[in-house]
C-alpha cells in the first residue's frame, strides 16, 4: 500500500486470507478511520445497515475460520494408538496433566494425552482426534469453558474436570481422574 499506483482502500480484503491490507500509521495516503463501529465493506464508510453488518459479520467468522488452514494439526500422544481415554488440556494444565499422565501409563494403563494451542479456530483435526476415543476428559483451572466449546463445537460428550482454587492443578489429583475414569 501506498506507492501511489492505485488508490489505498483499507477496507478491500484479500479474496484468500479474507485479510485487509497493513497501513504504516501517518504515511502519507495511506490515513482511513478505525474504530469499534461497523464499517462499509470496501469502503470503510460507518454503516448501520442491517445487511452490510450481517456480511461483514460473517465475514469475519470466515476469516477465523480461514485461519485453521495454517495452524498446525493437533497432535496426540497415544504410544500403542490403543487408548480409549484421551486427556485433552490447554495453557498452564500441560505439565499436571503430562505427569499425571506417565504417571497412570506406568501403572500399566492406557491413556492418550493432547494439548490444544490454538482454541479459534481450534487445529482442523480436533473432531476427528475426539472421535476416536471412547471417553474425553478434560482437565480445567476453571468452571470448564474448554469443555463447553469442546462440546458445542463438535458435539461430543467430554467430561469436565475442573479445579477453581486461585492454585494450580496437581498431577496426583489428575492422575487418580484419570485412573477412576480409566478403570470406569
Amino acid at each position: 500500500p501506498g506507492n501511489g499506483a492505485e488508490p489505498f482502500e483499507p477496507y478491500r480484503r484479500d479474496p484468500v486470507t479474507l485479510a485487509r491490507p497493513w497501513a504504516i500509521p501517518g504515511t502519507a495516503g495511506l490515513e482511513h478511520r478505525i474504530g469499534g463501529l461497523e464499517k462499509a465493506d470496501v469502503t470503510g464508510a460507518i454503516s448501520y445497515d442491517p445487511a452490510n453488518h450481517d456480511r461483514m459479520v460473517r465475514l469475519r467468522a470466515q476469516k477465523i475460520a480461514g485461519i485453521a488452514a495454517d495452524i498446525p494439526e493437533l497432535e496426540v500422544d497415544d504410544p500403542d494408538g490403543s487408548a480409549r481415554l484421551l486427556v485433552v488440556g490447554w495453557g498452564s494444565t500441560y505439565g499436571p496433566i503430562g505427569a499425571a499422565v506417565r504417571r497412570v501409563r506406568n501403572r500399566g494403563l492406557e491413556v492418550a494425552h493432547a494439548h490444544l494451542h490454538h482454541l479459534n479456530p481450534f487445529p482442523r483435526n480436533t473432531g476427528e482426534v475426539l472421535r476416536r476415543y471412547e471417553k474425553v476428559l478434560v482437565p480445567e483451572m476453571n468452571l470448564g469453558q474448554l469443555a463447553l466449546l469442546l462440546r458445542g463445537e463438535f458435539l461430543v460428550d467430554v467430561v469436565s474436570y475442573t479445579q477453581v482454587r486461585g492454585r494450580p492443578l496437581t498431577s496426583t489429583e489428575l492422575e487418580d481422574a484419570i485412573v477412576a475414569m480409566v478403570s470406569a
